[in-house]
């Protein structure tokens, strides 16, 4: 079963308008969450808002956002003036442009989210919008207010939906020539580049949710399982890494990974 939508707006193209429901790709729920606990009375602890001078709790309708603009001076910002600054974006993707799919970088997609017609009469003039842009290779961008705040979000037909991603914001992305152009133009060798594509051959595979799994939380899960049962965890066998160093022969280092990975294929 799918999913509760989050957002429900419309989807404009021009003079195409249809409804739209909106849910997160991504879920954290199945993470293992902990309280923090009184040690002594296994009470939940309960974090406050305090004022940082008397030390007095602040209730939520005395807390405001405030902007600094000089040493304990704020211009103070209410929550309607908030919502009040992205109004016309608040429920309506409206496609403004377009690019090529995969123009742009990896390093500016941030949170993405599933895009389908909200009602059977909006379905046709959805999937005009969808499938034009699979059949010209471009991906839409348009402005929404999401997450209390007006940003850019980019639209990828995908199957019978679309995906929206919420684009990260130009101040949050450094530049890289920043950080490499200090690096040092090294060519490799033939030789190398030879042993080291063999070496990746080795290790590639087919792409499978499980490379990402996390065996912390699944040691968390065992631990919990135990204690509720009444026995004592098993711990895991200890292994230590093998210490880096720096590699002075490569061809030898390459040599040696090769044999060890078709000794012991993954």
């Amino acid at each position: 079963m799918a999913p509760r939508s989050f957002w429900k707006g419309y989807l404009k193209l021009s003079l195409v308008t249809c409804r739209v429901s909106m849910t997160p790709a991504v879920s954290e729920s199945g993470k293992v969450r902990f309280h923090n606990l009184n040690r002594k009375t296994h009470n939940r602890v309960m974090s406050q808002y305090v004022d940082a001078v008397s030390g007095e709790q602040v209730d939520d309708e005395d807390q405001v956002k405030g902007y600094p603009k000089g040493e304990d001076d704020y211009v103070l910002i209410e929550d309607e003036e908030f919502e009040d600054v992205g109004l016309e974006s608040a429920r309506t993707i409206d496609i403004s442009t377009f690019v090529p799919v995969g123009s742009i970088g990896w390093i500016w997609y941030d949170r993405p989210h599933y895009l389908a017609p909200d009602d059977e009469v909006s379905a046709e003039a959805f999937a005009v919008i969808r499938e034009a842009m699979a059949k010209t290779g471009t991906a839409g961008i348009a402005r929404l207010v999401m997450y209390r705040r007006e940003r850019a979000v980019l639209l990828v037909p995908k199957d019978k939906g679309i995906v929206v991603w919420t684009l990260r914001y130009g101040d949050e992305v450094r530049d890289a020539h920043s950080y490499f152009d200090d690096v040092a133009k090294e060519k490799p060798s033939s030789e190398h580049l030879a042993i080291m594509k063999k070496l990746i051959e080795e290790r590639t595979a087919k792409w499978d949710p499980s490379m990402a799994d996390d065996p912390v939380q699944d040691r968390l899960l065992d631990i919990i399982a135990s204690r509720k049962n009444g026995r004592k965890a098993k711990k895991p066998t200890e292994q230590k890494p093998e210490q880096p160093s720096n590699v002075i022969d490569i061809m030898s280092a390459l040599k040696k990974s090769l044999a060890a990975e078709r000794k012991n294929p993954r």
